[in-house]
């Protein structure tokens, strides 16, 4: 029987990078303010992806570093946002010494951790005593325009449409910090569009890491569903929300 590849991210790294890599953008500013976050401030980006984040607490000031599962990732990081201390590995197993950080951010992130507890534990290490963490990720489904895409391709496909998990519903960020001991400080939705060119960026955007075939077989699928949000210039924008919390290390 087949494995499946133990760093799948690297393959679709740089289609990630070019079609999702800003899309999340909306949310930093009320996570960097709720954090408190500035010149001088030592923040971790985890699942920092193609450094996009990175590269804006830069511009901020702030002296970012940043982890990822993925070696292409890193290495699209390590480019984007030079300087940066940018090192391969996960949200239960932070590469870097206790008390490194004052602040630790996690967009579209912690979500994919086997357990939460403990990548909240290994959050918590890194933090210097007072330091903030600041989580966000897609609100539920309804508040998604992407949504009907993924409806569409589940139905195309004999699959049940996805469901919410409870990181995405109201409060739900913010309760799991609360049940492990962290204090909340602030949490709130942020909108978040995603646009596409043209019908082809569109597809490719939606289907990025499928192979040739499958994409010219789904187009149809993703260019149908995604028909309510096409614009007079042949482009696309699907209206998005994202979903965060900021809260102390206990």
């Amino acid at each position: 029987m087949p494995t499946a590849p133990a760093d799948p991210w690297s393959a679709v790294a740089d289609d990630w990078g070019r079609y999702w890599g800003t899309f999340a953008r909306p949310v930093w500013a009320p996570l960097l303010d709720a954090a408190g976050i500035g010149p001088g401030s030592r923040v971790l980006d985890v699942g920092c992806g193609s450094g996009e984040l990175l590269e804006h607490l830069q511009d901020q000031g702030a002296r970012p570093s940043g982890v990822d599962p993925a070696a292409r990732m890193v290495e699209l990081a390590r480019a984007r946002a030079v300087g940066a201390d940018v090192r391969r590995g996960d949200v239960e197993h932070l590469p870097f010494d206790d008390a490194a950080f004052d602040a630790v951010l996690a967009v579209n992130a912690v979500q994919f951790a086997d357990d939460l507890d403990d990548a909240l534990a290994e959050i918590a290490r890194v933090l210097v005593p007072g330091g903030v963490v600041g989580l966000a990720g897609w609100a539920e489904r309804s508040r998604n325009d992407l949504d009907g895409i993924n409806v569409a391709l589940a139905e195309a496909d004999d699959e049940d449409p996805p469901e919410d998990g409870p990181l995405r519903l109201p409060g739900g960020l913010a309760a799991v910090l609360a049940d492990a001991g962290w204090e909340v400080l602030d949490s709130g939705i942020a909108p978040a569009a995603w646009t596409a060119r043209n019908a082809d960026d569109l597809v490719r955007g939606i289907l990025f890491g499928e192979g040739d075939a499958t994409i010219a077989d789904l187009a149809p699928v993703v260019v149908e569903a995604a028909a309510p949000f096409r614009r007079p210039d042949g482009g696309y924008r699907l209206l998005n929300a994202f979903r965060w919390a900021v809260a102390r290390r206990p």
